[in-house]
């Protein structure tokens, strides 16, 4: 490409594959007309930076000088280059570039008397004199080489070749090495002498045995070293994957503007070990999800390990719902104790009145991986019932999610290794005294993790996280979201009452004159036994009733009326028996227990008292009898048992009511041999319970 020294009204052009000629110039723009009449008005800066651009007839472009290259290469051979450029500079003007003003060309040189044929054949019998040997060829050679390329054509290139990483191994040796090498991603870390033995193979194998040598051991050591450079080939296995599964591309920031436009998911095992609700100790899994633009953690479920898909629609549901307060947090922990705009959401909605310092935002877009429980059809129901975008991730590109990944290392530092029965990340960091240490229970690290939320999380400041209006300041989540809320003017609408009931799973269930039974567990209710016996008018579903349930609190569910409107709620006819909530997997571990003691799994009062002390010696924690809570559970669960509640291993029958209930047969007789507790208020945990008169009771016998 020819770029012009400069440019004038009537100059021909070549532009946009055209030739055209130069009309006028009106400031940086000028009116082109083409060969075919089209005028094109254009600015001077689009036109010279046109890679077809091009000035008819116009002399060469100014040559600039690779002065970074020279500067790399060694003084002797800079200095070569330079005496060459003056005597060249001599053969063009007749005079060196150090002449004084008043010099004269010598006879030989002097281009108003001699051509340049003479010159160039002048130069090359000075320097021959000099000891150089130099002919005409050689300096016709240089003279051009320095019109193209300055100083730098000059240059001895010799001196400027880049050495071979690899050296002079042989090529399919080069080649069979790196192949080995990419071949070790995947697999455990080995020794370089098993690489070795690899490529040896695979050369045998592709030009036939011993056609190709090896070279020395040493030499084979250095191949690897440099093939192997940065891939952590020999080094940690999990850094060689992480390092494998980095995108060629550059690395783009991952931004939102506003509150809720995009909202990461992923589930994770904690590195603290808790007590679970048999008894037996084992890690937490958290199923997590992060707002991008505050960096709110907008809602956290801890699960025994193996996240479900419930789980995962449970966390959309408690991401909607404001954070209460709990008996026992300090009032500094209130939404109105905060930067939050506590007044203008009250006026919205009332429940704020009483909310934790934590927003609520309700996703636009959630970001998830290919794990099946986000991928099912009961959380993408719940996402398409809530409005929700469902982005899945790259597969095996963790960097699509890298706010959630790095939230679950900041968990782990800021959280978790504050917390008795902490393990480490991994084994070679894990101290000897870890199970002895664990002494919380599931619900109680939940409720844990909660008030750090509150308190650790949402008011720190993040390096990552930036003030929107002045960039210099890192922010807390809890202060982006006051300011992006008055920027981008966003309004939470938080979920209902019936709207929470709504993402919950679902059943359909007959209500008999007993009530409701699902997993062998009775539900009943003074308004749920008005509809005994009556079909619910779904003629699909056979006239059965929809039943939602919390599966992380079973103690009672929700029936739709569907002869009228809303919601009958039924809690559990034995919960006073339990004292306390329980989870689905906590009901059928304690019928696998008395399964197993040889009681009647299918006996609800009998698996209710069973479940009652699988609850009290989660409360307790691991003591002593610690191996033989993992091994013997429902051996000794009789131990464990208040003497009105233990169960004969060979009960067959259903057991004596303690004190406190009262048996009705409903009607008497041989028809009915169910056992109905006296009810009374099911008191949940770790969860906003919009139905309750008062969800945020200061009762201490409420406190968990």
């Amino acid at each position: 490409m020819i770029r012009p020294s400069a440019l004038r009204v009537e100059d021909r052009v070549i532009f946009a594959g055209q030739a055209h000629t130069v009309v006028a110039f009106s400031g940086t723009t000028m009116r082109l007309l083409s060969d075919v009449g089209e005028t094109t008005v254009v600015a001077l800066s689009y036109l010279l930076a046109a890679e077809d651009f091009e000035l008819i007839g116009g002399a060469p472009a100014p040559r600039v000088e690779s002065v970074a290259l020279l500067e790399a290469m060694p003084e002797h051979v800079v200095a070569a280059a330079r005496e060459w450029e003056r005597h060249l500079v001599e053969l063009e003007t007749g005079l060196p570039p150090d002449a004084a003003a008043d010099a004269q060309p010598r006879p030989e040189y002097n281009p108003m008397t001699q051509t340049m044929a003479a010159r160039e054949k002048a130069k090359a019998a000075e320097l021959t004199a000099a000891g150089s040997k130099i002919g005409v060829r050689t300096v016709q050679r240089m003279r051009a080489r320095y019109r193209d390329q300055g100083l730098w054509g000059l240059v001895d290139t010799r001196s400027a070749r880049a050495a071979k990483p690899t050296g002079h191994v042989d090529e399919r040796v080069v080649a069979a090495a790196a192949t080995v090498v990419a071949a070790q991603i995947g697999t455990s870390t080995g020794t370089r002498s098993r690489a070795i033995r690899q490529i040896r193979e695979l050369l045998d194998d592709e030009h036939g045995p011993g056609v190709v040598e090896l070279p020395s051991q040493a030499t084979c050591y250095r191949l690897l070293e440099v093939l192997s450079k940065g891939r952590h080939t020999f080094g940690s296995a999990v850094t060689r994957r992480q390092t494998a599964n980095k995108p060629p591309r550059p690395y783009t920031a991952t931004t939102a503007a506003r509150p809720g436009e995009q909202v990461q998911l992923d589930a994770t095992p904690l590195d603290v070990m808790a007590v679970m609700d048999d008894g037996v100790i084992g890690r937490a899994e958290l199923v997590l999800s992060i707002d991008i633009a505050t960096r709110t953690i907008c809602s956290g479920v801890l699960r025994p390990v193996g996240a479900k898909a419930v789980d995962a629609a449970l966390l959309l549901a408690r991401s909607t719902v404001p954070e209460p307060m709990r008996p026992g947090w300090d009032q500094s922990l209130a939404m109105a104790a905060s930067r939050i705009p506590h007044q203008r959401l009250v006026a919205l909605d009332a429940r704020m009145a009483m909310a934790a310092a934590k927003p609520v935002i309700v996703p636009d877009t959630v970001v998830i991986d290919h794990g099946k429980v986000f991928l099912s059809e009961v959380f993408l129901r719940a996402a398409d019932t809530l409005g929700i975008s469902v982005q899945p991730a790259h597969q095996q590109t963790a960097t699509d999610k890298s706010i959630v990944e790095r939230t679950f290392a900041s968990i782990n530092t800021l959280f978790c290794q504050h917390v008795a029965g902490y393990t480490g990340r991994d084994v070679t960091r894990r101290g000897v005294d870890v199970a002895e240490r664990a002494v919380w229970s599931l619900p109680e690290l939940q409720e844990l993790f909660d008030e750090w939320v509150i308190c650790g999380w949402q008011t720190r400041p993040h390096d990552g996280l930036r003030h929107p209006f002045n960039p210099d300041q890192a922010t807390s989540p809890n202060d982006a979201y006051a300011a992006l809320v008055a920027a981008a003017g966003y309004v939470p609408v938080a979920l209902t009452g019936e709207d929470y009931i709504e993402l919950l799973p679902a059943d359909w269930r007959a209500i008999t004159d007993t009530g409701i039974q699902i997993e062998y567990r009775t539900y009943n209710s003074a308004e749920l036994r008005q509809w005994a016996g009556q079909s619910s008018g779904v003629t699909a579903k056979g006239g059965r009733w929809e039943v939602h349930y919390d599966p992380y609190d079973v103690s009672r569910v929700w029936v739709r009326n569907h002869h009228g409107h809303g919601w009958i709620t039924a809690p559990w006819t034995h919960h006073t028996v339990v004292g306390q909530p329980f989870a689905d997997f906590t009901w059928r571990a304690s019928r696998k227990i008395a399964a197993q003691r040889g009681v009647d799994d299918t006996n609800e009062m009998a698996v209710a008292v069973i479940l009652a002390a699988l609850l009290r010696r989660a409360d307790t924690g691991p003591g002593a009898d610690r191996v033989l809570a993992r091994t013997r559970t429902a051996h000794d669960m009789t131990n464990h048992l208040p003497a009105e509640l233990t169960v004969p291993p060979s009960a067959a029958a259903v057991p004596a009511l303690p004190a406190g209930t009262a048996a009705d047969d409903e009607g008497g007789g041989e028809e009915s041999g169910a056992v109905e507790a006296v009810v009374g208020d099911v008191v949940p945990f770790g969860m906003f319970d919009p139905f309750a008169d008062d969800p945020f009771t200061d009762d201490p016998e409420v406190r968990r």
